[in-house]
């Protein structure tokens, strides 16, 4: 857990879950490189990577400095933001439309209107998250200030550990409480804490079929069906089994989330809003090596499923196709019914 002391546990939703703490380092231990090859999350402490944020961003200078041109904000009436992808609603593998009813929604705002219903908000109102690229369309600034981030630090990162190139930088605004559902990402994560306090839950990509993923044609792909506030064990029994690991990052942290993980982020309930800014790497060049990466499987799985609903064109095809393949040949039938 953060060692900055400034939370208590009346702040943390309680979960039935089997966790263990993230290991928590210097970011100039030379563990972290031993952590980082191995694609194992570290907490780093003490760093200078986003320095120029953590000590002048409050939402004030936000509001003044993010810039006058509308940004992305997600509005939900729970404390959930799943993510979705509009685009697989009506996607050549599911000409139909999936139905598909979110909770989420986006609108485009101003900072100055996001930062007034902030201020304003009441029980019951809907919540907001504002999530931001952080690019020429932002102020001069936030800019500067984003130019002064330590960028010989992560860069060596990225060359040492074969990650792919910088692919964005996000600035995310959240409210006390928001809730971000575990998912996992195709890239490599730092997540770099500026203000405020967020739980961070991972689980290695080894604990996929406990996490119940929606298929890939789904709006809600490379999330978890689990409702983590209320779980159906009947639905999902094995994630009664999931094993996985926390940490609280509060300002000046950073958290590596390596490629395939999952992660469920909330920001700390009776704290006021949380920012943060991550710096997401594709993935390095495949190199497959026997016996494989436990992300390695995820990828190919991912993979399997894309190809059979692109020559199938239709998702309620892959399903006993699959079977079909199983049954008789890799497992009898009896095993196979009992899989749950």
């Amino acid at each position: 857990m953060c060692e900055n002391n400034k939370w208590d546990s009346s702040q943390i939703r309680n979960y039935d879950l089997d966790l263990q703490p993230i290991p928590r380092l210097h970011y100039k231990d030379p563990k972290v490189d031993e952590l980082m090859k191995t694609n194992q999350p570290v907490l780093l402490s003490g760093s200078n990577i986003a320095k120029p944020a953590v000590d002048k961003w409050t939402l004030e200078y936000l509001e003044e400095n993010l810039g006058k041109c509308g940004h992305t904000v997600y509005v939900s009436k729970t404390h959930k933001f799943k993510y979705f992808n509009r685009e697989k609603i009506l996607s050549k593998a599911n000409p139909k439309g999936v139905e598909f009813t979110s909770e989420t929604k986006s609108v485009e705002m101003k900072v100055s209107d996001f930062m007034k219903k902030l201020k304003e908000w009441k029980q019951g109102d809907d919540r907001l998250y504002l999530q931001q690229s952080l690019n020429s369309s932002v102020g001069s600034a936030i800019v500067k200030d984003f130019m002064g981030f330590e960028w010989r630090y992560v860069t060596e990162k990225k060359i040492r550990h074969g990650w792919g190139e910088l692919s964005a930088n996000l600035l995310f605004i959240a409210m006390e409480g928001n809730c971000t559902p575990c998912h996992y990402d195709e890239q490599e994560n730092l997540f770099a804490q500026i203000k405020g306090f967020k739980r961070c839950i991972l689980f290695p990509p080894d604990q996929f079929e406990c996490l119940y993923p929606h298929p890939v044609y789904h709006p809600h792909d490379r999330q978890s069906m689990v409702d983590f506030d209320e779980p159906d064990y009947i639905k999902f029994p094995k994630f009664k089994n999931v094993k996985g690991f926390e940490t609280v990052v509060g300002p000046g942290d950073v958290l590596y989330i390596p490629i395939y993980w999952w992660h469920h982020i909330e920001s700390l309930l009776a704290d006021g809003p949380t920012v943060t800014v991550n710096f997401w790497y594709k993935g390095g060049p495949s190199c497959l090596e026997y016996p494989l990466k436990d992300d390695q499987k995820v990828s190919i799985m991912r993979n399997v499923e894309k190809m059979l609903l692109e020559v199938l064109q239709d998702p309620k095809e892959v399903g006993p196709l699959l079977r079909t393949i199983l049954l008789g040949r890799y497992v009898d039938v009896q095993s196979f019914e009992n899989i749950q």
